[in-house]
């Protein structure tokens, strides 16, 4: 098969086609003939050598959802067969013609998507669920506020928070963006380079919070939750690291308010884990989207040999929505 791999850590231009053998399908296993596949943040930084892939995982094709047709089955799968269509998480291998995964970390393509919208799909809505909803416990009625809200997962965060009842707010970084939050059902989307999100929020106040930033948000974060407020982190971009004295945390406020922080990476996660959390989503979830209460957002579209050019808008982050892979050779 073809596939994109990543030839040292660097800049785009390392993601090259080589062939590669297809693996060979476990028991537990399904191979998907893969017809389109997400690129989402992790991958970038895997390109660049700061995120280790785990051990069982392809170590330098990257890709951690795709969409596309059940080519082969091993001798256990019970749930699909040869020619379903279906999309899924991966530890890592989706920039490529095929991959072989779990059968419990597949579902199947909602109806109404095509393979292009369901491929957008895996890596942000078991995040977004595993986040907001199992670790963060939002509930209807609930604040909740997303950083990020053009990103892949702030535009499911923003809709799934929205279909379950939450009032919902957002950060992004232009009028554009806030105005496509705005659009996707968020009640106030506050635009970080001209607006300070705690001055602005504090007077509705928040219950969850899920934080893709960290660094100096994380104080921000804390003072505005409200009581028994949950703070989710899914990554920081701004740094790990919070500065002392006035912009540090003040740890009394999370006492008094009986405040939750936690947080989570998903990639390293056992399958049990995954299928568990993978039937919660078909439970919970699937019915959102077929019931025409979720719109995918597609930023842009690229064949597979173009992933150097995906890889340069991610970075950019002047889109809006998901940025996808096309198997186009």
């Amino acid at each position: 098969m073809k596939a994109i791999v990543i030839t040292q850590p660097g800049e785009p231009e390392v993601l090259q086609i080589m062939d590669r053998e297809i693996r060979q399908t476990a028991d537990n296993e399904v191979l998907i003939k893969i017809f389109a596949a997400g690129v989402n943040r992790p991958d970038v930084f895997q390109r660049k050598g700061n995120y280790p892939t785990p051990a069982w995982a392809p170590q330098d094709i990257p890709g951690l959802e795709v969409a596309g047709v059940v080519a082969e089955v091993g001798k256990s799968v019970s749930k699909f067969k040869i020619g379903d269509q279906v999309c899924a998480l991966l530890a890592g291998g989706g920039y490529a013609e095929y991959v072989a995964v779990n059968e419990g970390h597949c579902l199947p393509v909602p109806s109404g998507f095509d393979f292009v919208q369901a491929a957008s799909l895996p890596e942000t809505v078991f995040t977004v669920w595993h986040n907001a909803f199992q670790r963060g416990k939002l509930i209807s009625g609930e604040h909740f506020l997303v950083h990020g809200g053009t990103s892949g997962i702030g535009i499911t965060a923003i809709q799934l928070a929205k279909a379950f009842g939450a009032k919902v707010f957002a950060t992004a970084g232009s009028a554009d963006k806030c105005e496509a939050c705005l659009a996707l059902g968020a009640d106030i989307c506050v635009n970080y380079k001209t607006e300070d999100f705690e001055e602005k929020l504090t007077e509705s106040g928040v219950d969850v919070i899920l934080d893709m930033v960290g660094g100096d948000y994380i104080p921000k974060n804390i003072r505005l939750l409200r009581n028994d407020g949950r703070l989710v982190i899914i990554n920081t971009m701004k740094g790990g690291k919070v500065d002392s004295g006035a912009n540090g945390i003040d740890f009394s406020l999370i006492m008094k308010k009986r405040l939750t922080i936690t947080g989570s990476t998903l990639r390293n996660r056992d399958n049990d884990f995954k299928t568990a959390l993978a039937d919660e989503i078909y439970k919970n979830v699937w019915p959102i989207l077929e019931g025409g209460h979720f719109k995918p957002v597609i930023a842009g579209q690229f064949p597979l040999h173009d992933a150097a050019k995906a890889h340069a808008l991610m970075e950019s982050s002047s889109h809006i929505g998901k940025i996808m892979l096309v198997n186009k050779w």
